[in-house]
């Protein structure tokens, strides 16, 4: 083997008098000031090498140190202190022990290299993926960890913003998406820096959050198969994550030595100046090591057994509730503590406010997989002192059919509204008989929320997100168009509940834009004016398009990539996005974090009352209903409104309800054009009369003021 040779190095009486014992926590590479100590979790190895490499590339370590069980082991925990190294020493290991995979589950491997699964930061420029499987040495082709100091840095005081709920518009965005197209005009396309350049474009929109899809390091260098046109297709969203304590290389424009940690925190840092929060799109249920077939990385060479789940009468084997290969065993203590260690990481040096938990249903799976009533790994991120102020947001389901939307463990987990998203698009395409649906997910989705006792700020109401179609191509398209990702079309969602407004696709028909746009206007007027945590997809605001692709995961190319002279040309769209946001803002009956009660303002006006096109007449049991009304009683100095959903292809008549010295007035009209579709405070028009003409498939919002307005 290449590698024995530089065994002999160990052996060197000079560089054995420079290694100690060390200790054992905390885990990962720490710096201190005479060296760096290295510890790292394994229950049943029997023999531990650190290898120590000169640079990022070099073919061979220039040193490795062998851990002693008995000097260099406490318990589960192999550790030593090497000193007269720091920061950007670059490192890996080797680790060997039980082979006896299909009882124990053990897959050590001792010609395999091992990135550290709590390094800082990561280097892939000799990593492939092919050497990391099968029984070959790897050492010329792996990964390989460096060491960070993270205490060399300058926040300038910078703290987590800490914004409520109430107020949180959430923007999900991938980050080389974002400026990845020339049209960004980027200087670093594509990675953290160039995501600082957008923050005047995010701050005038209005959001509040970004929602980062992974940063965490996976490998995108990945063939995943060949598309149709003969183009390699890569892993493009990051769902696939092999470093989770370390930002991700491909983001970063210098990805070497301690690169990674700063342009990370530069772009936190300038977030949070602009007032808006970082939140970071984790996958704790799954790694890119996949499954028995799949490459050895770091879980498994260090403790298959304890970080996934293993199929019980053949251990060989990975349960999969995932789709990826592998599910993570979330609920074994070694495992509870790396994800809380990770999370408490990303908060306490990297100032992040949240996390969104990608199919964070798997992670309430205990050792055979079954749901567990009080998982731990759940509780522990709950109950953390560290991340009590933090944002936690689960995607309440998992590949494996475990649905959780509404019952999810715990209380202050917020939840992406599966139904919210469903029903919504459902209702604007024109589907009869969902009006009962449409009430309970403006008020806050209580039928899903109030049983478990938690808020409408624990639902995230979208009804576009990464996985899916773009706002623009759900009123483009009735069917998906994914032949470019290789898979013959059979991959992504088969119902959308979309609706094309008569042409699949782009069109010259200005009869059908001007409906696609107002179907927009619709979509984003609900979303805003329902209780809960709204969230945008990035480039929602300006109509951008994946052509139809509701499974956009491995294109890295122009069909995710945001088009930035689309959104120069959107003019529309894009006001009405940033004011209706600010309408939002305007009115804290839309933010209010309860649901609708029996209570009555000063005025007698009650929290709700609902309509038809009669009031009082809701139509909760018309089959054929298309229509929603509500008066909306203000407390605390807020106004009285009135809002009106026609989703009927045709104009219809709403009575109005009267108001003692007060007038209706227009502030909200998704059948006009812009900038007439949503007037400024101070220019609302007048209403005249007990009725009002809503056009057909249009969103009417009317405010209550003094008589005196308008005369």
């Amino acid at each position: 083997m290449k590698t024995e040779g530089s065994l002999t190095m160990e052996r060197r009486p000079e560089a054995v008098s420079r290694v100690t014992p060390g200790r054992p926590q905390p885990l990962g590479a720490t710096v201190d000031a005479d060296g760096v100590n290295f510890s790292l979790f394994s229950e049943h190895a029997t023999r531990v090498d650190l290898l120590l490499f000169d640079r990022c590339d070099a073919p061979l370590p220039s040193r490795i140190v062998r851990l002693h069980p008995e000097r260099h082991r406490s318990f589960h925990f192999w550790h030593c202190h090497v000193a007269g190294v720091g920061p950007g020493q670059v490192y890996a290991y080797r680790i060997d022990g039980p082979r006896n995979t299909h009882h124990s589950g053990a897959r050590f491997n001792h010609r395999k290299v091992l990135l550290d699964p709590y390094a800082r930061a990561n280097i892939n420029s000799c990593w492939d993926r092919t050497h990391a499987i099968g029984g070959g040495d790897n050492v010329e082709h792996c990964m390989r960890s460096l060491v960070v100091d993270l205490d060399d840095y300058d926040w300038e005081g910078d703290r987590p913003l800490r914004t409520p709920m109430t107020d949180t518009v959430i923007y999900e965005m991938h980050v080389r998406g974002l400026t990845a197209s020339p049209t960004s005009r980027a200087a670093h396309p594509g990675t953290f820096s160039a995501v600082v350049e957008k923050i005047p474009e995010l701050k005038r929109l209005g959001i509040t959050a970004v929602e980062l899809l992974p940063v965490f390091d996976f490998d995108e260098t990945q063939i995943l198969r060949t598309g149709p046109d003969g183009t390699a297709l890569r892993n493009y969203w990051g769902y696939d994550p092999y470093g989770f304590f370390a930002p991700h290389t491909g983001y970063c424009a210098e990805p070497h030595l301690a690169g990674h940690i700063t342009e990370f925190r530069d772009m936190v840092k300038a977030l949070h100046r602009a007032g808006i929060e970082v939140i970071l799109d984790v996958v704790f249920n799954h790694t890119s090591e996949g499954n028995e077939y799949g490459p050895t990385i770091s879980f498994r060479g260090l403790a298959n057994e304890a970080y996934y789940h293993l199929w019980p009468q053949d251990r060989s084997r990975y349960m999969d509730f995932t789709g990826c290969g592998n599910a993570v065993n979330a609920n074994h203590p070694m495992v509870t503590k790396f994800i809380l260690e990770c999370l408490e990481y990303w908060v306490t040096e990297h100032h992040v406010d949240g996390f969104r938990f990608d199919l964070a249903s798997e992670m309430s799976r205990g050792p055979m997989g079954y749901e567990m009533a009080v998982p731990p790994a759940l509780w522990a991120i709950e109950l953390s002192q560290v991340l009590a102020e933090t944002k936690i947001i689960a995607e309440p389901w998992d590949g494996g059919g475990l649905y959780q939307v509404g019952r999810f463990p715990g209380k202050r987990w917020a939840q992406w509204n599966g139904p919210f998203r469903d029903d919504i698009r459902r209702f604007v395409r024109g589907d009869a008989g969902l009006v009962g649906e449409i009430a309970s997910r403006l008020g806050g989705s209580a039928d899903l929320f109030f049983p478990q006792q938690v808020l409408p700020t624990n639902s995230i109401n979208f009804v576009t997100c990464h996985d899916g179609f773009t706002l623009s191509d759900l009123v483009s398209y009735k069917h998906k168009h994914n032949h470019a990702n290789g898979e013959s079309d059979a991959d992504g969602a088969h119902e959308n509940f979309s609706w094309n407004c008569g042409v699949e696709g782009p069109t010259d028909s200005e009869e059908v834009e001007r409906l696609r746009v107002r179907q927009i206007k619709n979509f984003l007027s609900i979303l805003m004016l329902s209780r809960g945590v709204p969230m945008l997809l990035a480039g929602d605001e300006f109509r951008n398009s994946q052509q139809g692709n509701n499974n956009a995961y491995c294109q890295d190319n122009e069909t995710s990539w945001l088009d930035w002279g689309q959104a120069e040309k959107e003019t529309e769209i894009r006001s009405f996005t940033e004011r209706v946001i600010g309408l939002r803002r305007r009115f804290r009956t839309f933010r209010e974090a309860r649901f609708f009660t029996e209570r009555r303002n000063e005025r007698g006006q009650a929290d709700v009352t609902w309509h038809g096109t009669k009031l009082l007449c809701p139509g909760w049991d018309h089959d054929d209903a298309r229509v929603l009304a509500c008066t909306l009683g203000g407390f605390d100095g807020d106004p009285d409104l009135h809002l009106i959903l026609n989703m009927y292809h045709l104009g219809l008549d709403f009575e109005l309800p009267p108001i003692e010295g007060h007038r209706w007035f227009r502030v909200l009209d998704t059948a006009c054009s812009g900038p007439h579709d949503l007037l400024p405070a101070g220019a609302e028009e007048p209403v005249d009369g007990a009725v009002l003409h809503a056009h057909g498939r249009s969103v009417v919002l009317l405010v209550a003021l003094p008589d005196e307005k308008g005369t």
